[in-house]
């Protein structure tokens, strides 16, 4: 836990070391408030809840996290210091988590800097504060999904720009996996079995009920055996790239 405490520091301050944190902070932060206020309609719903701000998170996620993910593993491969990385005392595994954490963490304080906006409707009205905490909770693990998979796109290449459209391109498979659109082209031919496996690899799904304030165990055992798949199999990447 020494080392990947050390390679979180290491993670984390370079993202306040250069503008990447500070602007996708700000970018979340001001594409949260227009789509609350402007798409969504939060006040002219007449309803003291945040359901127009996550409603939009999964597709705010979908370009914002892969953005913060592309340089994780791509750029240490392009400049060279991955060599550098592996020659340390520490495992692929290690500096996988603590890259993940660090900017987990990052991701989190962007959701914690949106208090704001929970502020704003405990003014207005009287909301179901553990409905809201817990869409928070489902918000931020299932970044946690995206982030993963980010990691895992960016260990396959070098090329910062090829990993954030790999990875814009697998999430958006999992975002809409359960969209009438994605079912209606398997109704006509597919199984009921195999249309329910498809929806079941939705991240709308899932969260969904999450920012209903439904907190099931299947729910977060979803968005972390995704994380987790999608980590070791970055790790294969890393370590596979290291033999060569």
């Amino acid at each position: 836990m020494g080392n990947i405490s050390i390679l979180f520091k290491r993670e984390f301050s370079s993202f306040f070391a250069s503008p990447v944190a500070y602007v996708f902070i700000g970018i979340f932060l001001i594409l949260s408030a227009v789509f609350s206020f402007f798409i969504g309609g939060l006040y002219e719903r007449g309803q003291a809840d945040l359901v127009p701000f996550f409603n939009f998170h999964p597709w705010l996620y979908l370009f914002l996290v892969p953005a913060i993910a592309m340089r994780s593993w791509a750029e240490e491969r392009k400049s060279g210091t991955i060599e550098l990385l592996m020659t340390l005392p520490i495992s692929a595994w290690q500096a996988m988590l603590a890259k993940h954490l660090a900017a987990w963490v990052v991701l989190g304080l962007s959701l914690v800097l949106t208090f704001p906006l929970w502020l704003t409707v405990n003014y207005l009205g009287d909301p179901d504060n553990g409905i809201i905490f817990a869409a928070y909770i489902g918000s931020w693990l299932m970044s946690g999904a995206f982030l993963s998979i980010g990691l895992c796109m960016s260990a396959l290449t070098k090329n910062q720009v090829v990993a954030f459209i790999l990875s814009v391109v697998v999430c958006f498979l999992f975002v809409v996996s359960g969209s009438n659109i994605v079912l209606d082209a398997f109704k006509s031919w597919a199984p009921s079995v195999l249309m329910d496996t498809v929806a079941s690899f939705s991240f709308l799904t899932h969260f969904e009920a999450m920012a209903k304030g439904v907190i099931a165990l299947d729910d977060l055992g979803y968005f972390l055996l995704v994380t987790v798949c999608w980590l070791f199999a970055g790790l294969v990447l890393i370590e596979q790239k290291k033999a060569d």
